[in-house]
């Protein structure tokens, strides 16, 4: 299955906060600078994409079908986004070969603004990941946050990583979660199958979001590993001994998330050696994730203070 946000017709448990959006936008409310918080994989990229959706289908053929949350696949503008070519919705994103969204994208994004209309509708950008944003990309950004175009609006989306005040303060915050129990809801339905036949009850981390454990999988069943017969500890040797968080970066990020979740689960058992490093390692994770640090160093750590201690 194709979990790319921009091609998921569905929305899963995110339509109180598409309800939300349409009826600040019904009202004329809907703030241009919008920007939605959120661990990676919650699905707010696609909460994204289904506003947008909604909102140019209105006058079109097959407009959303709002009582399903659902896009239509034969609607003029999701044929178009799909395929690259709607006038009215610009994209931005890191680059595959990039770390960061860099000063050229946001420049480029300036210039298709600064071009005329092909319509009277509303134009969007959304635009993914901007924890990624260098410092010359948010000064460029702030420019045009400060003064967009008229009937524009920006859909900037962060996953609980750190941004600079100065582009936080330019949008209106909206802070997306899901409770682990609709998480869990949300992988069935993904998987139209129970998660329990894929997984180790162990690896059940109740801070991953649907998309963490979906992808999780999927990556897994690509290196031949079957993920039921690994408990925490001896998925996460096998993870740093193979150096599987370099072959995908949402993998990587779940990693962070299990680390925590090692030293969650031992507090709780006793306070045993393992609790002497809690601080130590939370403060570690918590900085190589704010400041985007050499992972390396701290996984080996890991594994030879705690997993191999």
């Amino acid at each position: 299955m194709n979990l790319s946000p921009i091609n998921q017709t569905s929305l899963f448990s995110l339509d109180n906060y598409l309800l939300e959006f349409i009826e600040l936008y019904k009202k004329e409310r809907l703030p241009t600078k919008i920007l939605l918080s959120g661990d990676k994989g919650l699905g707010k990229s696609t909460l994204a994409f289904h506003l947008v959706n909604y909102i140019l289908s209105i006058n079109e053929d097959h407009p959303y079908i709002f009582e399903k949350n659902k896009i239509n696949p034969d609607n003029k503008s999701y044929k178009l986004t799909i395929n690259g070519l709607n006038p009215n919705l610009l994209l931005v994103d890191t680059l595959s070969e990039k770390k960061n969204i860099d000063i050229n994208q946001i420049r480029e994004l300036i210039t298709n603004l600064n071009r005329s209309s092909f319509n009277n509708k509303e134009r969007f950008i959304i635009m993914d990941n901007i924890e990624t944003l260098n410092i010359s990309s948010i000064n460029a950004l702030l420019k045009v946050l400060e003064e967009p175009p008229s009937n524009t609006y920006f859909i900037l989306i962060n996953n609980n990583r750190f941004i600079l005040p100065t582009l936080k303060s330019r949008c209106i915050n909206f802070k997306i979660s899901l409770d682990h129990k609709t998480s869990i809801s949300v992988v069935n339905k993904i998987l139209n199958d129970d998660i329990m036949k894929f997984i180790n009850k162990d690896l059940i981390n109740y801070y991953l979001t649907p998309g963490q454990i979906y992808h999780l999988i999927e990556f897994f069943k690509i290196q031949k590993h079957d993920l039921k017969d690994y408990d925490l500890k001896s998925f996460l040797k096998l993870v740093i001994k193979e150096n599987l968080y370099k072959k995908n970066t949402l993998i990587k990020h779940t990693i962070f998330d299990y680390l925590e979740f090692y030293f969650r689960k031992k507090v709780k058992l006793a306070k045993s050696r393992t609790f002497e490093y809690y601080d130590y390692f939370l403060k570690r994770i918590n900085d190589t994730k704010k400041f985007n640090l050499d992972e390396d160093s701290l996984f080996m750590e890991f594994e030879y203070k705690i997993l191999n201690g």
